[in-house]
């Protein structure tokens, strides 16, 4: 079955889940999947230049079909114009902060599948501090932003939501392609 969306946006905290969530409906829709943080690190941590970024970006968004995720404000308008859903994982920041100190554990020294090449994982006090302002800072911002698309916006409050939404999503993939 292919899914009635084509153009997918996740968005949300760092440590929300967002990349994990991407790979796993890339899997399940078949649609490709483009983390931002591989576009936008290059080696040894190094930042894209802005305009460079955003030329990658709007090349990634004339595709008929992907998921991307990431936040990047700089960007977020003009990917929330082409996306047919959003999903806003909107959790705690407590739990995003723990996530994000478990994610630099698992992969410490080794370079994560979702990032740019050569950007060994880590952790620093300004992530944490902005993990842990995002409700503050980014959010109100990024709401805005949802709240002017023509997308479909599906807001996530907790891993469970997530499993749930993910569950029905597996089932009715399921009776599509198998039915009894």
């Amino acid at each position: 079955m292919q899914p009635e969306f084509k153009r997918i946006l996740i968005v949300g905290s760092g440590g929300a889940g967002k990349s994990t969530l991407a790979t796993k409906l890339g899997e399940l829709w078949s649609l490709p999947v483009i983390h931002l943080d591989s576009l936008f690190w290059k080696p040894g941590w190094t930042p894209s230049p802005k305009p460079e970024f955003i030329e990658q970006v709007k090349t990634e968004m004339t595709r008929p079909a992907w998921i991307i995720d990431g936040n990047y404000d700089s960007t977020l308008a003009m990917r929330a114009e082409y996306a047919d859903l959003i999903i806003f994982l909107d959790f705690s920041n407590i739990l995003c902060v723990y996530r994000a100190c478990k994610r630099a554990w698992t992969y410490r020294g080794t370079t994560r599948p979702d990032m740019g090449t050569d950007c060994p994982e880590k952790i620093d006090l300004e992530f944490v501090r902005w993990i842990w302002r995002f409700p503050k800072d980014a959010k109100p911002e990024i709401l805005e932003t949802l709240s002017k698309t023509p997308a479909e916006v599906l807001t996530l409050k907790s891993p469970r939501e997530v499993n749930q939404w993910l569950s029905l999503q597996t089932a009715t993939e399921k009776r599509v392609n198998h039915p009894a």
